[in-house]
């Protein structure tokens, strides 16, 4: 497929017409979630070009991101007509982006999708850069593809519908584009008050951050070199994410990325000199906005396990991208089992859990 082109809309409705009255297609598909049918179908609905689409609507989190759900998915388009020449819009946040994209790179062998990301999550990470997926046997992301959309359209008035927790979901990956980019990124990052929700100056941030993503998806499409820059806080991050699901006490997402930055930072300063003063600031705005997970010291070994089936492995080691400072990124590290065990330690003194 040819790389994905994202526009940050001015005008939604006026930017999806225009795309797909330029395509051919046979039929025309929307996926939502029960959220996103409710909260942001009614503002694209009235697009001419959507008149009469079939919606297809799974249930809402990333309990439901599942083979279930994605053959529930499949069934609706098979039963519906689709066909190879037909096209799959996924209106919704992570879980409806991830899921519908690899229906999209499954059904068929192959159909053409459009993404709108609803929440900051999807706007500056799970709608762009062509990962697709679902979760399979407790782990996350575990089956998938590279499956770029055709087109992502990014309309921050969808973030007016959120709540703070899936803001904070969202922002956690724009921290870590901050970290893994420049200080000229990085800096307003910080500074920035999520309390005060100044969505026009957040609006800036997310084509800043996305503008981060997409140079590098550019440079690496199948995650061979640079892309593993992008699972800065992701090999931690899905440990805890998962044990959460375990638990019963699922984290969103980012929330289980911005524990995760912590921890990893933590091996960036022990094992690449990263400066303890930059992991201080960051540990303290986390601290200042992101709510503790808790585990204890029996969780260690569960946590060390799921991050072993991480799928950036190779062979027995466990690959981590970590920092030697702000932008200097540094792929491939494999570290000692007491020095990973050292940042889950790091992580709970820091969070007092």
């Amino acid at each position: 497929m040819n790389e994905q082109n994202v526009v940050i809309c001015q005008d939604l409705n006026a930017d999806l017409q225009g795309l797909l009255a330029s395509l051919d297609y046979d039929k025309l598909f929307i996926l939502t979630d029960t959220n996103t049918l409710r909260e942001c179908y009614p503002r694209v609905k009235d697009v001419p070009a959507l008149q009469g689409a079939p919606v297809i609507t799974v249930e809402a989190n990333d309990l439901h991101k599942n083979i279930e759900s994605l053959a529930s998915i499949w069934a609706q388009l098979s039963n519906g007509g689709a066909t190879r020449h037909s096209l799959l819009v996924n209106l919704g946040g992570g879980m409806v982006t991830d899921m519908g994209g690899f229906a999209g790179a499954s059904f068929k062998r192959g159909i053409r999708t459009v993404n709108i990301p609803t929440t900051l999550m999807a706007s500056v990470d799970a709608a762009v850069g062509g990962k697709t997926g679902i979760n399979f046997n407790g782990l996350k992301n575990e089956i998938g593809a590279f499956y770029p959309p055709l087109r992502v359209f990014i309309d921050c008035e969808f973030l007016r519908t959120l709540d703070r927790d899936n803001i904070l979901s969202g922002y956690a990956e724009m921290i870590k584009h901050g970290l893994i980019s420049s200080m000229e990124v990085y800096t307003p990052v910080m500074l920035y008050d999520i309390d005060t929700m100044n969505y026009g100056y957040l609006n800036r941030l997310v084509a800043q951050s996305v503008a981060v993503k997409e140079d590098i998806v550019a440079q690496d499409p199948k995650e061979k070199g640079i892309r593993k820059a992008l699972n800065f806080g992701h090999t931690v991050g899905h440990a805890y994410e998962s044990l959460s699901f375990r638990k019963g006490r699922p984290l969103l997402h980012g929330h289980a990325v911005a524990a995760g930055i912590v921890s990893e930072l933590y091996l960036s300063h022990k094992h690449c000199d990263f400066p303890m003063e930059k992991l201080s600031q960051v540990v303290y705005y986390i601290k200042e906005y992101y709510p503790p997970f808790a585990f204890d010291c029996e969780d260690y070994e569960t946590l060390y396990e799921l991050m072993r089936h991480d799928k950036k492995n190779e062979g027995d080691a466990i690959n981590f991208t970590l920092l030697g400072q702000i932008g200097d990124v540094r792929l491939n590290q494999q570290l000692k089992k007491e020095e990973i065990l050292a940042s889950l330690d790091f992580y709970r003194e820091s969070f007092g859990v």
